[in-house]
């Protein structure tokens, strides 16, 4: 079964899903691994602010607000599929 990767940015609130990949580097590829995210990490919408930019997202236990262009660089797979794969 192929497995869909998408951007964090296109997850519904409540819809959990499995970091993938990195797609940015230098200082802002550090600042999202600084703030938990990283390859087998599991994020989680919270929060859309009223005009829909930033995003909260739930990581590890943690609330962090990241922009729509941050998001962008998440890929991420659906949990129900990353469990369907195994």
């Amino acid at each position: 079964m192929a497995v869909t990767v998408q951007t964090l940015d296109t997850l519904a609130p409540g819809q959990k899903a499995v970091v993938k990949d990195l797609a940015v580097e230098g200082l802002e590829r550090r600042r999202l691994m600084d703030l938990g995210i990283l390859p087998g990490t599991v994020i989680e919408p919270e929060l859309k602010s009223p005009l829909g930019d930033p995003t909260a997202y739930l990581v590890r236990g943690t609330l962090i607000a990241l922009r729509r262009e941050q998001a962008r660089h998440i890929h991420v797979v659906p949990l129900e599929e990353e469990q369907d794969e195994h």
